[in-house]
């Protein structure tokens, strides 16, 4: 019931928002209407009047003709207020489909450059806000979409041609081990350990063409049940372990028990993973991840901080975008897309959440919170 109200609010508001133009017109045209009505009964009332003061004689022309104005005045009226009707009219008429080739000659402005100003007569200035704001958005978004497209085009290409490096250094070692037969054991092992690591890296390279394909062409949908996110974050805490170790990090937990939510397990998996290996791949060595659970009244608020190098305001506002990649000279050690926290923000935005990073000194800070119930 309160949605049914919310929506009434809405079309009120928009009514009432896109229909004031038009009342305003419809009531300057119907007291233009009802002034030339009391404007002529009252020329009828002072004629009348000084007809009556005079005196008149049947030989009079001038009293032959009022007379027979006398004598038809129904018709004359009926004549004269058809006629002030068709004169107000046409004028409001003219004046409206005036405004109308004026705003049809402003929207022929929208593409074009944002210093030249649209110009709208004051009765419809209300019009003229809002065409420019609809061209500052469309530039915003023309923009906004010819970066994001430049962003794509560039790391297509840095990560075709990534794609050679571990591809030849597979090539390579199989083809010595398939052409030196009588190598040891240990440098047979270890040929065999460097083709397989180029190998993973070639196949995480290939997964992120099909991330970026995924995120283009297909909307994200949520299979929500309800689940335990305490659980989630144990669980993929305890996964990370090894990749924490590999550099000497840690984790710090406070996660609060019994902590539960109406989502999409799978997908609030991968935003964590996400988090997850960004901390990981950005702390100092010898660092704690420190990994927060809190619950609100209504919401779940998970936290990630690492230590690590600090990340400047224009970036920071930067980390949730398409293809934006915060060290682009460490993107193919760390293999990241810059996709990774753009569908983070996108999963858990379709939860009815937010998501937001800040750097405090020599840190970063993910905060993610999410209703406990199906909105």
């Amino acid at each position: 019931m309160n949605k049914l109200w919310e929506q009434w609010g809405d079309r009120l508001r928009d009514w009432d928002r896109h229909g004031r133009l038009t009342r305003k017109l419809l009531l300057e045209y119907l007291l233009s209407l009802a002034a030339y009505v009391a404007a002529l009964f009252g020329c009828l009332t002072l004629a009348w009047l000084w007809c009556s003061s005079r005196v008149w004689y049947s030989e009079d022309p001038l009293y032959q003709v009022l007379r027979f104005i006398e004598d038809y005045l129904p018709a004359f009226l009926v004549l004269a207020l058809l006629l002030g009707w068709t004169a107000v009219t046409y004028f409001f008429l003219r004046r409206s489909l005036g405004y109308l080739d004026r705003v049809v000659a402003a929207a022929g402005q929208l593409t074009e450059d944002l210093d030249r100003p649209i110009r709208l007569p004051h009765a419809i200035g209300d019009v003229q806000q809002e065409l420019e704001a609809v061209r500052e958005r469309a530039w915003q978004a023309n923009r906004a979409a010819k970066e994001a497209a430049q962003r794509k085009n560039d790391l297509v290409v840095y990560l075709a041609h990534d794609l050679k490096t571990p591809l030849t250094s597979v090539i390579g070692y199989l083809s010595l081990l398939r052409d030196e037969p009588e190598l040891s054991p240990a440098l047979r092992a270890r040929y065999t350990g460097v083709a397989l690591e180029k190998a993973e890296r070639l196949e995480e390279l290939i997964n992120e063409f099909f991330d970026i394909t995924r995120f283009n062409l297909t909307e994200i949908s949520l299979e929500k049940e309800t689940l335990s996110l305490t659980r989630l974050l144990e669980q993929k805490a305890f996964e990370f372990d090894p990749a924490l170790k590999e550099k000497g990090l840690s984790w710090d937990l406070a996660l609060e028990s019994g902590v539960e939510l109406y989502g999409d397990g799978e997908k609030l998996s991968r935003v964590f993973d996400n988090l997850f290996r960004n901390a990981v791949s950005y702390s100092y060595p010898d660092t704690e991840i420190r990994l927060c659970l809190e619950k609100t009244a209504d919401r779940a608020v998970v936290t990630v901080q690492n230590r690590g190098r600090n990340i400047p305001p224009e970036k920071l506002e930067r980390l949730f975008e398409q293809f934006f990649r915060l060290d682009s000279a460490r993107a193919s050690a760390t293999g990241g897309a810059g996709l990774g926290l753009a569908i983070a923000k996108e999963i858990v935005e379709k939860h009815g959440g937010s998501i937001r990073a800040e750097s405090p000194g020599e840190s970063v800070q993910f905060t993610v919170e999410l209703p406990l119930r199906q909105a």
